[in-house]
């Protein structure tokens, strides 16, 4: 896949492409706002791609490729008080809208924009970037991981969705947002959980690492339920999840001896990976099992398969 410009940029991290966004001083404050005050209305109106301007609310409308998904009411309120008290300091980042002229889509912000229309502000700061879809989910995915934003399902789905959407590989993702390769394998490994489980997940009820012992669990449903009712460890749930797949197996019928060229071969294979190896055959095919301990030897399997 050819390498996109904007990409490289971007994995520097969102800072590079909008800017310096930590929140001022009191005196910046005061000088930024006296600043504002001074400009005309042609000139906020005018402003170009990449400036700050103010815009009136109503003209911006919500992303609805925003991998957020969830709002806390409490945390909107909160941050209202405190915009009706000092002001939105930090602007919100938008692009054109491409299905309404005249009217701005966001791109990040949105918590702001949401307490901004509660606490009743007729416009507000925006940084103007003129990008596609593409970009701006990056974008989106990127300023929200890079504040903790998201919680590990809406993580998971924006992954997913530059991955089937826009073509990514998982690698080329991981370095726009300065991600590992297994972290993004993991967090999207979570979308095979149950839906009930991943709400759960999504909630905070559960973590990231009781929801990985459940993937591919029978009862997972049930087990999830344990781990909230009883305040059940990651270890313990691990222990557990082992268990009732050992319950699950069936009594197994006595065991072929394997061709002693297959043994040496596992033991080969073995020896190269560092791993257990399991080769099973049976007529003209069969399958191999790789055993791997933790998720840096699975990272390592992933960068050998990808190796040309």
């Amino acid at each position: 896949m050819s390498e996109n410009p904007s990409r490289k940029r971007l994995g520097k991290g969102l800072a590079a492409l909008i800017g310096d966004i930590d929140i001022p001083n009191s005196a910046a404050l005061i000088e930024a706002e006296a600043y504002r005050q001074t400009q005309s209305q042609a000139d906020k109106s005018t402003a170009g791609p990449g400036a700050e301007k103010y815009v009136p609310i109503e003209k911006i409308m919500r992303n609805r490729h925003n991998p957020r998904r969830s709002f806390a009411d409490d945390n909107i309120a909160d941050l209202a008080q405190s915009i009706r008290e000092h002001g939105l300091v930090q602007p919100v980042l938008v692009r054109p809208s491409p299905v309404h002229d005249g009217y701005f889509e966001l791109i990040a912000g949105e918590r702001r924009w949401r307490a901004a229309q509660q606490a009743g502000l007729a416009e507000i700061p925006v940084l103007l970037r003129d990008v596609d879809d593409r970009t701006a989910l990056e974008l989106a995915i990127i300023e929200n991981v890079q504040r903790a934003d998201l919680n590990p399902v809406e993580e998971a789905l924006g992954y997913k969705q530059l991955i089937e959407e826009h073509g990514y590989l998982q690698a080329d993702l991981a370095a726009i947002i300065g991600k590992s390769r297994s972290h993004l394998a993991n967090m999207m490994r979570l979308l095979k959980l149950p839906e009930d489980i991943l709400d759960k997940l999504a909630l905070g009820q559960l973590s990231i690492g009781h929801a990985r012992c459940l993937i591919n669990v029978e009862n997972a449903s049930a087990l999830a339920q344990q781990i909230i009712d009883k305040g059940l460890s990651v270890r313990q749930v691990e222990n557990l999840a082992a268990h009732s797949e050992s319950n699950d197996e069936k009594p197994a019928a006595k065991k072929a001896e394997k061709d002693a060229n297959m043994v040496a071969l596992e033991r080969n294979l073995g020896e190269k990976l560092g791993m257990q190896v399991a080769i099973h055959f049976k007529n003209k095919g069969g399958d191999i099992r790789i055993h791997y301990k933790n998720l840096d030897q699975l990272d390592d399997i992933c960068r050998r398969l990808e190796q040309r």
